[in-house]
Order: C-alpha cells, then sequence, then structure tokens
C-alpha cells in the first residue's frame, strides 16, 4: 500500500536581499602607481595584555577563578568539572540525563518552581553534566545562587521527569537514523577510538532503553564534588567579594574521594581504511575523513599545527579545501579541515558534502591537498592571510569577558605558563613556512586515514574501493556498528517478484486486494505541540483525496479524480494533468501500489538482504513509470513491508530523502493487515508519528470525495 511520502504542514519564503552599496575611493591623481605593487610590511606583533584575573582555593578543594569586569551590572557563575570523560558502557547517555535532572526538580522546588524563580529575576541558569551555569543581574546575584546552589546540592531527581528525558532521547535516537551528519559523527567517533574509550562511546536506543534513575544519580554523587570543580566569576564584582560570596555559598560544600580514569591512546589505521554507511536513496554523500592525532593543549606544535589547518581548510574562505573543491571543482558548497587539541586525545577531521556521481573524485581532492600541504611548502602569502585572520580573531575574542575566563581557567587546567595567551599574536607571527611544513608532516597523514563516507552505497561504493588500503570496504549503521556484507546470501528462487507476491499474500491475498472498491483511513499525529489529522479515502479504480489539518482548519489537500491531479497547501494549489504535481499525487491513489509492481510499468530489483532495526529484510529497488527510484524494505520472516525510502524535492537544488517505517501491523474488517502507526523522518526536523484511528475496507464513499473544483 502507498502511504504519504511527505508531510507538508506549508512553506514561508522568506527573501532577504540586501541592497549593497560598493563604495569605490578614487586614488589621488599619480604618474607613479608603483605604491599598489606591493603591501605595506607588517607591524611587529603586540603585545596582548589578558586582563586581571585571580586564583584562589577554599578549604574544601574548590579552585575559583575570578575575572573583574565592571562594564554591565551582571555576574556569572560557571562550575565545571575536572575529571577526565567517563565510560558509560551500555547505558550510554545516563550521564546527559544526570546533568538535565539536575535543574527540573530539588528537595523543596519542583522544575515549575526553578524556572519561574529564575525568569523572576531575569536571570539564566542551565545544568549539565558538566556542572552548572548561572548568570544574572549583580543585585539579583544572591537570589541566583541561592537557587543554584539548592539545584547543585538538592536535587531529587524525579522520576517523572527522568522518563519525559527518555521520551525526548528517544525521539531524537530516531531522527539520528536517518540524519547523514549524525551518521557520519557515529561512525567516525568508533572508527576513530574504538568502543573501549569514552570518545567511541555512541548513544542508541538499546542503550537509552537500558538506562536507570539510579544511574544518574549515582554518576551526580560520584563526580560532583568541589575538589573536583572550578568556579569560574566573571563580571560586576570585585575579587574581595568574589571570596566572600564563595565562602559562604560554597565553602560548607564537603569534599569527596573521585574515582581517577585512564584510558589508551587511540592509534591511527595502518592504511587508509574506506568505511560506508548507508543511506538508502541520498543524493548525495557526507564524507569526513579523519583520524585520532596526539595534540593536547598547550603542547609544542599546536600552535603551528593550527596555523597550517587554516591554511589546508580552517575557518577562512581561502582554505585550500574550500578553493578545490568549491571553487575550482563545484563539487560542494563547502569543504573544510579542523585539527583539534584535547587532553586525552586530539583529532584531524576533513568534511563535505557532495553529490553521489563525485564522491569519489571528491575523495581524490581531499587527499591531494592533503599531500600537497605535507610534501609542497605553502606560499608566504597564504601563511600571511592564515595568521591575519587568527591574529584578528584571537584580539576580537578579548572583547569578552568570558574568553578572558575561559582562558583563565585553561591556564589552571592545562599548566600552562602565565603569558600563555598573552604572548599569542608574537608567537602566531614568529611560525615559518617550514614549522607549516613539518606541522603538516606530523598531523596530515592521508595514507592512515578513516574515511568515512555516509551515502547510497548502491551508488558510491565501487567507486571508493580504490581508495581502501586493503581493497576491501567496511560497512556500519547508522551508530557504527560494523555489518557483515556478506552475512545473508539471497535464497535460491526469491526475486522481487517472489518479494512483492509474498508481501501481497500476507496482507490478505490477491483476491482480497483486487477485491476492493474502498479505503478509508484516519490518522491523528502531534506537530510542534499541535493535534493534527489526516484523512485518506480511496476509491477504485484510481481515485483517491486526502487532507491534512487540525480542527479549525485544512492545511494540505491532494486529489485525483482518475484524470486530474490537484495538489494545495495553505489555501494555494494547482492542478495538473501531467508533470512532477500529476505523478505525485497519482502515485498516492493505488490502494496498494505493488498490485503494479507486478505489471509492465514498473521496473523491480532485489538488491540485497539487509538489517532494518534488527530485522532481516529483502530489498527492492523500485523504478517508477516517471523515471524516480525509491527502495522497500520487506521483513524476510513476515513478509510485510516495514520501510520504505524515496527522495522528494523541496525547492530548487534541494532534494529530501524521506524514510517512513510502517509498524503494528493488525487486521481490520474485510481481512485485509494494515500498519497502524507510521513514522516519517527527513520531512521535517523531529519524526512524524502518525496513529491510526479508524481504518476502514469498503465502506461507503460518495464519488464527490474526489471532484476538484
Amino acid at each position: 500500500m502507498k502511504y504519504l511520502l511527505y508531510i507538508c504542514l506549508g512553506l514561508f519564503l522568506v527573501n532577504c536581499t540586501p541592497k549593497v552599496a560598493e563604495q569605490v575611493q578614487e586614488q589621488p591623481a599619480t604618474d607613479n602607481k608603483a605604491w599598489r605593487a606591493q603591501a605595506p610590511e607588517a607591524a611587529p606583533a603586540r603585545a596582548i595584555k589578558m586582563g586581571e584575573y585571580n586564583v584562589f582555593d577554599l578549604d574544601n578543594g574548590l579552585k575559583v577563578i575570578v575575572v573583574e569586569n565592571h562594564k554591565l551590572p551582571r555576574v556569572s557563575y560557571q562550575l565545571s568539572l575536572r575529571n577526565l570523560p567517563v565510560m558509560e558502557g551500555d547505558q550510554v547517555g545516563y550521564q546527559g540525563f544526570a546533568g538535565s535532572l539536575m535543574s527540573r526538580g530539588t528537595s523543596t522546588k519542583s522544575k515549575a518552581d526553578i524556572d519561574k524563580a529564575i525568569d523572576f529575576i531575569g536571570a539564566s541558569m542551565n545544568t549539565s553534566p558538566n556542572g552548572v551555569f548561572g548568570s544574572s543581574l549583580t543585585k539579583h546575584q544572591d537570589k541566583l545562587l541561592s537557587i543554584m546552589t539548592d539545584v547543585l546540592y538538592n536535587p531529587s531527581f524525579p522520576q517523572e521527569e527522568f522518563e519525559k528525558l527518555k521520551t525526548q532521547a528517544l525521539s531524537g535516537i530516531q531522527t539520528a537514523k536517518t540524519d547523514p551528519n549524525t551518521m557520519a559523527g557515529n561512525v567516525a567517533s568508533v572508527v576513530n577510538y574504538g568502543t573501549n574509550h569514552p570518545y567511541g562511546e555512541v548513544q542508541t536506543e538499546e542503550t537509552l532503553n537500558n538506562i536507570q534513575l539510579d544511574n544518574c544519580v549515582a554518576y551526580y554523587e560520584t563526580y560532583f564534588k568541589p575538589n573536583n570543580a572550578y568556579l569560574t566569576i566573571v563580571g560586576d564584582i570585585t575579587p574581595e567579594q568574589a571570596k566572600s560570596t564563595a565562602m559562604k555559598y560554597f565553602g560548607g560544600w564537603e569534599a569527596g574521594d573521585v574515582p581517577e580514569h585512564n584510558y589508551e591512546m587511540p592509534s591511527k589505521p595502518s592504511g587508509p581504511r574506506v568505511c560506508i554507511a548507508n543511506k538508502d536513496g541520498a543524493v548525495q554523500s557526507v564524507i569526513r575523513i579523519t583520524y585520532p592525532v596526539e595534540l593536547k593543549p598547550g603542547s609544542e606544535g599546536v600552535m603551528a599545527a593550527s596555523v597550517m589547518n587554516s591554511i589546508l581548510g580552517g575557518g577562512i574562505f581561502s582554505g585550500r579545501l574550500m578553493q578545490n573543491l568549491r571553487e575550482d571543482k563545484a563539487y560542494t558548497y563547502g569543504a573544510r579541515s579542523s585539527l583539534s587539541s584535547d587532553r586525552l586525545v586530539g583529532s584531524f577531521n576533513a568534511s563535505a558534502s557532495v553529490r553521489n556521481e563525485v564522491t569519489d573524485s571528491s575523495v581524490h581532492e581531499f587527499i591531494y591537498e592533503m599531500e600537497r600541504i605535507a610534501n609542497e611548502p605553502v606560499d608566504e602569502a597564504d601563511l600571511q592571510l592564515a595568521k591575519n585572520s587568527m591574529g584578528g580573531g584571537f584580539a576580537r575574542s578579548l572583547e569578552s569577558p568570558q574568553t578572558i575566563a575561559r582562558f583563565a581557567r585553561n591556564i589552571v587546567r592545562y599548566n600552562l605558563p602565565q603569558d600563555y595567551y598573552e604572548t599569542y599574536l608574537s608567537r602566531l607571527e614568529a611560525i615559518t613556512v617550514a614549522d607549516i611544513q613539518n606541522a603538516a608532516k606530523t598531523f596530515v597523514t592521508p595514507g592512515n586515514a578513516n574515511i568515512v563516507v555516509v551515502g547510497s552505497k548502491d551508488d558510491i561504493a565501487e567507486n571508493l574501493m580504490q581508495y581502501d588500503g586493503d581493497g576491501e570496504i567496511e560497512y556500519f549503521d547508522a551508530f557504527g556498528k560494523k555489518l557483515d556484507p556478506n552475512a545473508a546470501a539471497i535464497p535460491p528462487g526469491v526475486t522481487a517478484e517472489t518479494v512483492i507476491t509474498n508481501y501481497l499474500n500476507a496482507i490478505g491475498g490477491m483476491d482480497k486486494i483486487k477485491g476492493l472498491n474502498t479505503m478509508e483511513l484516519h490518522y491523528s499525529m502531534a506537530i510542534m505541540g499541535q493535534d493534527m489529522k489526516v484523512d485518506i479515502y480511496k476509491k477504485a479504480p484510481n481515485k483517491m483525496a486526502m487532507t491534512i489539518g487540525n480542527a479549525t482548519m485544512v492545511m494540505q489537500e491532494s486529489k485525483f479524480d482518475g484524470t486530474t491531479a490537484y495538489a494545495g497547501a495553505m489555501g494555494q494549489g494547482q492542478t495538473a494533468t501531467e508533470g512532477p504535481v500529476f505523478d505525485q499525487v497519482k502515485n498516492q491513489a493505488p490502494m496498494f501500489n505493488q498490485l503494479n509492481y507486478l505489471g509492465d510499468e514498473y521496473s523491480i530489483e532485489l538488491k540485497s538482504i539487509e538489517d532494518v532495526d534488527g530485522a532481516s529484510c529483502y530489498k527492492v529497488a523500485v523504478t517508477h513509470p516517471d523515471g524516480t527510484v525509491s527502495t522497500e524494505f520487506y521483513d524476510v520472516k513476515s513478509n510485510l513491508l516495514i520501510r520504505e525510502v524515496a527522495t522528494q524535492e523541496a525547492g530548487p537544488g534541494n532534494v529530501m530523502t524521506i524514510t517512513q517505517d510502517y509498524k503494528d501491523y493488525k487486521e481490520v474488517e474485510g481481512g485485509i493487515t494494515l500498519p497502524h502507526k507510521n513514522v516519517t523522518t527527513g520531512a521535517m526536523p523531529v519524526p512524524i508519528e502518525m496513529i491510526a484511528t479508524s481504518l476502514k475496507v469498503n465502506s461507503e464513499v460518495d464519488d464527490s470525495m474526489f471532484v476538484i473544483e
């Protein structure tokens, strides 16, 4: 049966066309224009005065950092834990829950009470697994700190809030299954760090379901200790006032033992390694060339490495990756790289989203630029441009007192020299071409990289084989679980035609399906807090009417009367007798499109057996009469359709991949088995769940339902 491939609740286009006036200033008349030929020499790097900050310890071990700034009558308090990341095992996600739950109730206040108290004084406050942050006007800081410390010392971890967080997280997991950037991040984490490292842990539906409230409480009780924390105070406060305030609100916090954690340094692959996460129907590939690097904050070479990455593909538009893949080849809107330092393990990443047909060519260009920066000295002009960009960004950042606070905390946390940031510009200016090449040889190693690609494996895998050192691509699911592409072979005699026939038999049989005269389908769903309903009417041989709306208005409507199609949204629509709109609506009209798959209009191909949420499924590629291709997955055991993937244009140059999962199959009156829950992802930022409220076959449906006016 063909259900909705997309749900559109209205399209709002905002055209912002700013008028840019180009100002042309005439140069002084002169016969000698040699002054234009050479840029002025750069002045020596200015000395930077980072700003005053004070550091002191309370008796309980809490280290306090104070940055005084009286420009505005505001003050902020940032409590940050010191410990290294903690492994979560088969309960990945509980630390995030623990951090969120701290502000969702205390022994004396509910979440609503806390939110109301914060709003009343115009303050802000949030909690995380790494600490607590609050900010308010100076005159309200005592009220703010009373709330903050209540949250810090007396969290009640209410069960009902825990369940809400779990439900929200599980909804996010549904989106993560089909979001290519999330998929790429998950696979990169696993292949870079391994599952025995905290950076290699990936949250899944299984790990979320394993989380118990006790895990959250235990994390809080173990790590939220004053001797395991920094308190950074920034704003309209003197060091003396800060010390008195810290003693008043944090001096009675009891210290305790905190476990120490040690992890082995992850290693790069011994050769280039191609890792594919399949996304059926994708018209683009997300490429991420990545690997771990040993680069700690403040270590020798970190400055040269940062400048080198800026030239290769950092934040500046003139980066080589951007100029190559976007400006020269037009493969992508953006190609960038990052090289991050970290007290455990750093990482290199180079990434872009590209069209399927240029995926292998894009990988080639990434590798070319990575090899070039390591093997060829960079131009002095490129080096100076990167220095200017980084120096300007650094100078602008000093305007924020929060930056000064972060720098001060870094000096304490990483045991950096006291003048580490004050000498930033002079150290930056001292970087040479040779330093850049040495950094590139050390940190840019395409021959030992994980080449992670998320896309349609049927379209990209064969051409990517050449970049794998062993000539054998590895496959992963959306959460970084390694898959065996040879685990399930298609049994002899099974074809696309037998899969479709078995499906039709499983939902009622050919005779019953061909004997259907009408179908009446009603669903409920919630979108962005609104209760919505979907009503679909079908009548043999090929009439259809569908509306989507709420209790007061219809937001989307489509009809097909057998010869003409209509599609409208938010009061505007169009009729068509041919073209994309006609094809789109017409494809919704058959009661079960699978009946037509067995005819001459459609082409079907059985591609493989693949895992879909733990179920082995036959993967069938369907080529429609209009030339579009969708992919359908039929459960090997039940023969039922459980997933459909198709692409949908969403405006000029924008194509969405829509995934529909069909669940909760039940037999309705008339002996037809239909799914009572449909989950659509890709059409909106969050999954859309359609729950059946009434499904009928062979009911009375008047022809007036299908009239197009």
